[in-house]
């Protein structure tokens, strides 16, 4: 069993000691979203847990309990994007994630470090040669410190795009797509990062973009050194290539309020 921690919150950032009393109790129930009524009983036993993938923006305040995580296998999808406090009101300065990138990495191993530039907007101001710079900036600072940077565009769910309905927010041209993958690739060659792509209806392989498991059960088969057979997750997007998991966050819980993201309404 995989425990997602979580698509829906920044559990790392804001709710670690919660977390960890999880742990100790050694079980957590589980509301449905989408039917309150419903509660699942997960138990979180080292024997019962093949991995734990959490997902984040900022994992610094979770540091100090990351010894307290010894008997599991994990890893961390970090997400960090070039915008500003317009689009991300309550995000941490990026000078100091990507620090706190670097010094997750050098604590856990690169291989378990994924960063996610997810997702990329389009607007007036935010175009092509906007990401490719941006990303080029960022990848020669990370660059010893993952392996794989994973990316998609803006998925247009109508929850975002009701809160983004002021920011002139476009669908990139097809030339500009292969441009800025083509640009990304290259870059990515040069700092011995892989571009890999999250749940896209694109054909993205023709630019050198494969797509990605963000759960991802070769990667966890490296790790724990047991072989996890895939098996898609059937309740996410069809283009979504993750391996079955259990999510355990509550959505409209995240403090950071970025105006694009699914997970706050």
């Amino acid at each position: 069993m995989i425990i997602s921690a979580s698509r829906r919150t920044d559990i790392p950032a804001f709710f670690g000691e919660w977390f960890i009393e999880k742990i100790d109790q050694g079980f957590i129930d589980v509301q449905n979203p989408y039917n309150k009524k419903l509660i699942r009983r997960v138990s979180l036993m080292p024997v019962d847990v093949d991995c734990i993938v959490f997902w984040t923006r900022n994992p610094k305040p979770f540091f100090k309990l990351l010894p307290l995580l010894q008997a599991y296998t994990y890893y961390f999808l970090f997400t960090l994007t070039p915008y500003g406090s317009e689009l991300e009101p309550k995000v941490p300065e990026k000078e100091e994630l990507v620090h706190t990138l670097c010094s997750l990495s050098e604590m856990i191993g690169k291989e378990r470090v994924i960063w996610r530039y997810d997702p990329i907007i389009y607007t007036a101001s935010l175009d092509t040669s906007y990401h490719i710079r941006a990303f080029e900036t960022m990848t020669g600072k990370l660059m010893n410190h993952t392996q794989k940077c994973v990316i998609s565009f803006l998925a247009p769910y109508r929850k975002t795009v009701c809160k983004l309905k002021n920011f002139n927010i476009r669908q990139p041209e097809m030339k500009e797509i292969a441009l800025l993958l083509e640009s990304f690739t290259d870059i990515g060659k040069k700092c011995g990062i892989e571009i890999a792509s999250c749940a896209s209806d694109m054909p993205l392989k023709d630019y050198g973009v494969m797509p990605n498991r963000c759960i991802d059960n070769e990667l966890i088969s490296k790790l724990t050194g047991k072989t996890l057979a895939h098996r898609k997750d059937k309740s996410q997007r069809i283009s979504c290539g993750c391996h079955e998991s259990i999510d355990i966050g509550t959505y409209n819980t995240c403090r950071y309020e970025c105006l694009y993201c699914y997970a706050n309404g």
